[in-house]
Protein backbone atom coordinates (compact mmCIF):
# COMPACT_ATOMS: atom_id res chain seq x y z
CA UNK A 1 0.00 0.00 0.00
CA UNK A 2 1.30 3.66 -0.81
CA UNK A 3 2.79 5.00 2.37
CA UNK A 4 4.33 1.58 3.30
CA UNK A 5 7.89 0.70 3.45
CA UNK A 6 9.86 -2.09 4.28
CA UNK A 7 10.41 -1.02 7.72
CA UNK A 8 7.12 0.22 8.56
CA UNK A 9 5.95 -2.75 7.04
CA UNK A 10 7.28 -4.65 8.81
CA UNK A 11 7.14 -2.69 12.44
CA UNK A 12 3.51 -3.07 11.26
CA UNK A 13 3.21 -7.03 11.15
CA UNK A 14 5.11 -7.47 14.62
CA UNK A 15 2.75 -5.14 15.81
CA UNK A 16 -0.54 -7.05 14.81
CA UNK A 17 1.05 -10.56 15.60
CA UNK A 18 -1.06 -13.38 14.73
CA UNK A 19 -3.78 -12.80 12.31
CA UNK A 20 -6.33 -15.10 13.57
CA UNK A 21 -6.48 -13.42 17.42
CA UNK A 22 -7.50 -10.25 15.28
CA UNK A 23 -10.75 -11.78 13.44
CA UNK A 24 -11.93 -8.21 11.52
CA UNK A 25 -10.99 -5.12 10.28
CA UNK A 26 -12.95 -3.16 13.32
CA UNK A 27 -11.18 -5.48 15.50
CA UNK A 28 -8.10 -4.12 14.24
CA UNK A 29 -9.07 -0.40 13.83
CA UNK A 30 -9.92 -0.83 17.82
CA UNK A 31 -6.25 -2.57 18.59
CA UNK A 32 -4.47 0.42 16.42
CA UNK A 33 -7.07 2.67 18.68
CA UNK A 34 -8.19 4.36 15.59
CA UNK A 35 -12.13 3.01 16.15
CA UNK A 36 -13.54 5.67 18.97
CA UNK A 37 -15.48 4.30 21.77
CA UNK A 38 -18.47 5.95 23.90
CA UNK A 39 -17.58 8.09 26.65
CA UNK A 40 -21.02 8.69 27.97
CA UNK A 41 -22.33 9.26 31.13
CA UNK A 42 -25.62 10.77 32.13
CA UNK A 43 -26.98 13.29 30.54
CA UNK A 44 -24.03 13.40 28.11
CA UNK A 45 -24.66 11.34 24.86
CA UNK A 46 -22.80 11.32 21.68
CA UNK A 47 -19.18 12.02 23.19
CA UNK A 48 -16.34 9.61 21.61
CA UNK A 49 -12.74 9.13 22.70
CA UNK A 50 -9.52 7.30 21.73
CA UNK A 51 -9.63 4.05 23.39
CA UNK A 52 -7.34 3.67 27.25
CA UNK A 53 -6.02 1.02 26.10
CA UNK A 54 -5.04 0.33 22.80
CA UNK A 55 -1.83 -1.41 20.43
CA UNK A 56 0.97 1.74 20.27
CA UNK A 57 3.23 0.92 17.92
CA UNK A 58 0.06 -0.38 15.70
CA UNK A 59 -1.21 3.14 16.13
CA UNK A 60 1.73 4.67 14.95
CA UNK A 61 2.59 2.16 11.97
CA UNK A 62 -0.84 3.35 10.66
CA UNK A 63 -0.74 6.85 11.45
CA UNK A 64 2.91 7.50 9.60
CA UNK A 65 1.83 4.48 6.92
CA UNK A 66 -1.39 7.66 6.52
CA UNK A 67 0.88 10.39 6.83
CA UNK A 68 3.01 9.67 4.32
CA UNK A 69 0.41 8.26 1.97
CA UNK A 70 -1.26 11.78 1.86
CA UNK A 71 2.00 13.10 0.27
CA UNK A 72 2.34 10.35 -2.25
CA UNK A 73 -1.16 8.93 -2.95
CA UNK A 74 -3.78 10.83 -5.12
CA UNK A 75 -6.45 9.32 -3.60
CA UNK A 76 -5.29 9.06 -0.12
CA UNK A 77 -4.72 12.94 -0.58
CA UNK A 78 -7.99 13.87 -1.55
CA UNK A 79 -9.53 12.02 0.89
CA UNK A 80 -7.82 14.20 3.86
CA UNK A 81 -8.44 17.10 1.73
CA UNK A 82 -12.03 16.52 2.17
CA UNK A 83 -11.77 15.75 5.46
CA UNK A 84 -10.07 19.06 6.33
CA UNK A 85 -12.65 20.74 4.35
CA UNK A 86 -15.16 19.23 6.38
CA UNK A 87 -13.67 20.97 9.32
CA UNK A 88 -11.80 18.57 10.88
CA UNK A 89 -8.02 19.23 12.27
CA UNK A 90 -4.84 17.91 10.42
CA UNK A 91 -4.08 15.07 12.92
CA UNK A 92 -7.84 14.02 12.98
CA UNK A 93 -8.02 14.12 9.30
CA UNK A 94 -4.84 11.85 9.11
CA UNK A 95 -6.68 9.40 11.67
CA UNK A 96 -9.70 9.36 9.46
CA UNK A 97 -7.43 7.67 6.67
CA UNK A 98 -5.63 5.41 8.74
CA UNK A 99 -9.24 4.01 9.91
CA UNK A 100 -10.34 3.97 6.26
CA UNK A 101 -6.56 2.42 5.01
CA UNK A 102 -7.30 -0.57 7.75
CA UNK A 103 -10.11 -2.18 6.26
CA UNK A 104 -8.42 -2.07 3.09
CA UNK A 105 -5.17 -3.91 5.08
CA UNK A 106 -7.41 -6.11 6.77
CA UNK A 107 -8.37 -7.44 3.69
CA UNK A 108 -4.93 -7.75 1.93
CA UNK A 109 -3.86 -9.52 4.77
CA UNK A 110 -6.56 -11.53 5.43
CA UNK A 111 -6.73 -12.85 1.61
CA UNK A 112 -2.84 -13.16 1.44
CA UNK A 113 -2.58 -10.24 -1.41
CA UNK A 114 -0.60 -7.20 -2.59
CA UNK A 115 -1.71 -3.99 -3.02
CA UNK A 116 -2.81 -3.44 -6.70
CA UNK A 117 -3.44 -0.08 -7.63
CA UNK A 118 -6.85 1.11 -9.13
CA UNK A 119 -7.30 0.38 -12.43
CA UNK A 120 -8.19 4.18 -14.30
CA UNK A 121 -11.30 4.51 -15.45
CA UNK A 122 -12.71 4.68 -18.95
CA UNK A 123 -14.41 7.82 -19.61
CA UNK A 124 -18.50 6.87 -20.63
CA UNK A 125 -18.52 8.68 -24.18
CA UNK A 126 -15.27 5.96 -25.69
CA UNK A 127 -17.13 2.94 -27.33
CA UNK A 128 -17.02 -0.09 -26.12
CA UNK A 129 -15.03 -2.74 -28.07
CA UNK A 130 -16.84 -5.77 -28.85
Amino acid sequence: MPGFGFRLGAELLVAIGDLDRVGSADRLAADAGLAPVANDSGKRTGRRSRPARYNRALRRAMYLAALAAVRCDPASKAYYQRKRAEGKGPVQAVICLARRRTNVLWALLRDQRTWQPEPPVKPHDEPQAA
